[in-house]
């Protein structure tokens, strides 16, 4: 029997990793819908989460054979190429040579891209909006896979981490069906820092607390910082409404870069 007193952080490690994954495929498939139709839109969404579906499906119990230290192995590779990528992009957003991650401005780019994009059709399915939503599920999906099993798989929590993304998803579903419209117009208050190697945790940290970790107690003395997680090779900082990215984000960043960059 699952002891959730335990099972708490992997359960809010995987809902807060998953959630960015699933609001980046929700922007892409509300561009879609908004400019190709939600026919395509929502055909090729759907087809996306069958084929992930059919992949747990399959794989799924062939996991259970593969030794843990394997799995973790090939797990953590593919986070850290992941991470490589979310890195790269961290450190040009610190470094003002690209914006803080704005959903608003990604939905107006994937809209103008699609809309100067061709027609092409079959079955009377618009094809590119098919393949667009399509692409962006699975690939968005399999990150979600990766991260669940990264998070459950080694302290044998997989179905607290399963949970928290499956919560992530109904989320955001629920939100993109009342609000359709990129769901950055509504304030983002958390952001992913990717370190690339591993943090501790999972773990929880509120303002306000002190702990034996100096890195820790810096970010949380941060004006704005409300709470950290720590899990895996990332720290999620969340923040007040009222405070910027734009001050909060470059100092969280030279914290972790002293801290881990050795």
């Amino acid at each position: 029997m699952t002891d959730w007193a335990q099972a708490g952080p992997y359960f809010v490690a995987a809902f807060l990793a998953s959630l960015v994954e699933f609001v980046e495929a929700l922007t892409i498939i509300l561009a879609v819908g908004t400019t190709r139709g939600w026919r395509p839109a929502l055909l090729g969404a759907l087809a996306g989460t069958v084929l992930l579906v059919l992949l747990v499906v399959l794989l799924g119990p062939a996991l259970q054979a593969i030794p843990i230290e394997v799995l973790q192995f090939v797990v953590g590779t593919l986070l850290l190429l992941f991470g490589m990528r979310w890195l790269r992009k961290a450190m040009l957003r610190a470094g003002g040579v690209i914006a803080l991650h704005d959903e608003a401005q990604t939905f107006d780019d994937q809209t103008e891209a699609l809309r100067d994009a061709g027609s092409a059709s079959l079955a009377g399915v618009d094809v590119i909006g098919f393949i667009t939503t399509f692409k962006a599920v699975v690939l968005e999906g399999l990150e979600v896979v990766f991260i669940v099993i990264a998070i459950g798989a080694g302290g044998g929590m997989l179905l607290p981490a399963t949970l928290g993304a499956a919560a992530a998803l109904a989320l955001v579903i629920a939100l993109g069906l009342a609000l359709h419209r990129p769901l950055a117009r509504v304030p983002e208050n958390a952001l992913k820092f990717t370190v690339g190697v591993p943090v501790g945790g999972p773990a929880t940290y509120v303002a306000g607390s002190e702990t034996t970790e100096d890195f820790v107690n810096e970010l949380l003395n941060i004006e704005g910082v409300t709470s950290l997680f720590l899990t895996a090779d990332f720290v999620t900082i969340s923040k007040t409404p009222t405070n910027s990215w734009d001050v909060i984000a470059p100092q969280a960043t030279a914290i972790l870069e002293s801290r881990f960059d050795d």
